[in-house]
């Protein structure tokens, strides 16, 4: 084989490598942007950096493995949902403190599940690998609830703290929380157990908090 050949053929070699590492790179991203949905683009604008925020995102998959996480059994189902419409009864007459009950009974929600719970920040990474499409409705809702404990929030913005912390509460129950055969004066909760993802929450319906045997909620 004459030193030309050699050339070309080192080349075209070199050519084919630098192919497949940009295929391997395209899988893993696309990978990443199925996995983590719209938390893709946050890491990336978070980060200012494709690079960063995927390395990121890979940590908190190793981080996540390590979980031992768990399905409910259908008892805690049941008294999740039960708690559930008492928060939403609760906010007839004291919806400041119906947005901090719901708040407390997600946390215990996401503890039951096998999620760390100290670090605000650790929580929501960790629940990102495989609920980032509610995630940002969980965001939304703690936001109004700090909010609400200094007093800024209006009776409307508690409302839909309910409703987004109602998205991420029935993606971890796996189930929506409120009762099918409600006597609600509203229109009744769809039966389908899936949950507005966030780039619908603006337009999540209303309905959503309601279902307690008690006058909806949210229609005051």
């Amino acid at each position: 084989m004459s030193a030309g050949q050699v050339i070309v053929l080192v080349i075209v070699l070199l050519v084919i490598a630098v192919v497949a590492v940009l295929a391997m790179r395209a899988a893993r991203r696309r990978k990443l942007q199925k996995t983590f949905g719209p938390e893709y683009d946050r890491a990336v604008a978070d980060t200012g950096s494709r690079a960063d925020a995927e390395k990121e995102l890979r940590e908190r998959e190793k981080r996540h493995a390590e979980l031992e996480l768990k399905e409910l059994s259908p008892e805690s189902k049941a008294r999740y949902s039960a708690s559930w419409e008492e928060v939403q009864i609760q906010f007839v007459d004291n919806p400041e403190q119906a947005v901090s009950t719901a708040d407390d009974l997600t946390t215990r929600l996401i503890a039951e599940r096998g999620y760390p719970t100290g670090d605000y920040d650790d929580q929501v990474a960790n629940l990102s690998v495989e609920h980032a499409r509610t995630l940002g409705h969980y965001r939304d809702a703690h936001e109004i609830s700090t909010r609400s404990k200094n007093g800024e929030a209006s009776t409307e913005d508690l409302r839909q703290a309910l409703v987004h912390y109602r998205a991420l509460f029935a993606d971890l129950l796996g189930e929506s929380p409120v009762s099918t055969d409600s006597t609600s004066t509203s229109t009744p909760t769809s039966t389908s157990t899936s949950v507005p993802a966030q780039t619908d929450a603006k337009t999540v319906n209303n309905n959503d908090v309601a279902g307690s045997r008690r006058p909806d909620a949210t229609s005051r």
